[in-house]
């Protein structure tokens, strides 16, 4: 059991998964970072420093003052406000992650264009690829599939 456990972790893909874990962890902080450091101060500027975290629906009918009051209090109450900024914050990190990955992608080479020529086995002249005959000498070629 021990020696299968080994080739489990020893596999390839086992530690690339582990890599990806760990760079998507660090790659997570840094658009969190960027969200809570750059983004929603001006998001929350222009919303007039809107918070939803204090946000509440108080179950128990005593009109606690705030959402930490109730706590205290231990009053049931349903906090639906943070809800509403984890909302808020999933929306804004998901569209700059989005905005990342295509900037990458955009940076990636294109691949090369698949051949539209093949060269002519007695002159080696390029030719496309579906000529039948050499313009360069003449010689006929097999048909490709």
């Amino acid at each position: 059991m021990w020696k299968e456990f080994k080739e489990f972790i020893a596999r390839g893909n086992v530690i690339d998964l582990a890599v990806a874990v760990v760079i998507g962890a660090a790659f997570g902080r840094i658009i969190t970072s960027l969200v809570e450091g750059i983004i929603m101060p001006p998001i929350g500027l222009l919303l007039g420093k809107a918070d939803f975290s204090n946000l509440f629906i108080d179950l128990s009918g005593q009109r606690p003052v705030s959402l930490a009051d109730a706590r205290l209090k231990g009053l049931p109450v349903i906090a639906y406000g943070r809800f509403f900024n984890d909302i808020i914050n999933f929306l804004i990190v998901a569209w700059i992650i989005f905005l990342v990955i295509k900037a990458v992608n955009r940076l990636r080479a294109a691949p090369p264009p698949p051949a539209n020529t093949k060269d002519c086995p007695r002159c080696l002249t390029a030719i496309p690829l579906a000529a039948t005959r050499c313009s360069a000498c003449c010689a006929d070629l097999p048909a490709t599939a």
